[in-house]
């Protein structure tokens, strides 16, 4: 295994480096999921992208000259890497929230406590104008809490897909859409124009998803991501499975083996403690060597049912920031 993956599997373990205030113009605040309202740069080590939480504390601290980023831990060099400028919350892609607020109340998520803004169609069009100024542009993202409820979040986000076509005029850039699934979220979402969707199950693990996911139906959605790849195709749906909330490593496996053997390909995403929530959950530390493992297994059972990372277009897997991603990291 290269020495590159291992040093972002222990950079992902730790969650973030201290940095200085030459970093500014590069960092990048979420709006959506559980890092909402936390601040990040991009780093490129020898291929192999890592999203690092800017923190006030951390075994890791960074410095940069002339775009090479040094990240040291107890004064001696750990790594170092090329720094990648975000187009819109991460690098080659324009990262929307439509909704930065949500009526669901996952105990792992910030954004409920947050309760943020609801973007307009005109804030809409000119972030993906704004994306479209740079070359390196490769897809939009498009991610939404839910305002009122999740039907009504599904048709204003297939909504938003149709102007952000509008925009998009000629340019063949796909554009990707992560909501909570309703029974007719697919077929709205496909006929809008997008290429590929993302229903979070969040955890496999069901007793856990009872505790952390009140109002959410754990056989819901796995029924609605079984009809998405109906609709998408295989590659094309995503279903992110945290861990870091007290799952087995087993139950994880036979969780990605559940939804790849339907087609999906399971994203793997290591909970971060978020300060909203503190005393509301227990986030327990995620090792490098247990990331590097499930990642492991998880690309055996991509391989297995024939799925390939490669083809995804959009989100989280190109992107690759904030996991060990199967085939493109391991």
């Amino acid at each position: 295994m290269e020495s590159s993956v291992r040093k972002k599997a222990e950079l992902i373990e730790t969650g973030g480096v201290t940095v200085d205030s030459s970093f500014a113009p590069y960092k990048s605040k979420a709006t959506a999921g559980p890092g909402a309202g936390l601040e990040s740069i991009f780093v490129n080590i020898d291929g192999h992208r890592v999203r690092l939480g800017v923190r006030q504390a951390s075994r890791f601290s960074a410095t940069i000259d002339d775009g090479i980023v040094v990240i040291s831990a107890e004064g001696k060099e750990f790594a170092r890497g090329r720094l990648e400028q975000p187009i819109c919350h991460c690098p080659k892609q324009v990262y929307i929230t439509v909704s930065e607020r949500c009526v669901f109340d996952c105990k792992f998520c910030p954004v409920p406590k947050l309760q943020g803004k609801v973007k307009s169609d005109e804030e809409i069009r000119q972030i993906v104008r704004d994306g479209l100024r740079s070359p390196e542009l490769s897809a939009i993202s498009i991610t939404s809490g839910v305002w009122k409820t999740p039907a009504e979040e599904a048709r204003k986000v297939a909504r938003v897909v149709r102007l952000i076509r509008q925009e998009l005029g000629d340019r063949d850039v796909p554009i990707g859409v992560s909501i909570y699934a309703t029974d007719e979220s697919s077929e709205l979402l496909k006929e809008a124009g997008a290429a590929e969707v993302k229903y979070n199950i969040e955890t496999v693990d069901r007793e856990i998803f009872e505790k952390v996911c009140p109002g959410l139906s754990f056989d819901y959605i796995v029924k609605s991501l079984e009809h998405a790849v109906e609709v998408f195709g295989r590659n094309h749906v995503f279903s992110n499975i945290l861990i870091g909330m007290g799952e087995s490593d087993d139950t994880v496996i036979k969780g990605m083996e559940m939804l790849a053997i339907k087609g999906v390909i399971p994203i793997l995403r290591k909970t971060n403690p978020h300060p909203l929530r503190a005393g509301e959950i227990k986030i327990e530390p995620v090792s490098a060597a247990r990331l590097l493992k499930l990642a492991t297994e998880q690309r055996r059972i991509i391989e297995k049912y024939g799925l390939d990372a490669k083809k995804a277009l959009t989100g989280c897997i190109p992107c690759t920031g904030c996991d060990i991603t199967p085939i493109l990291d391991l």
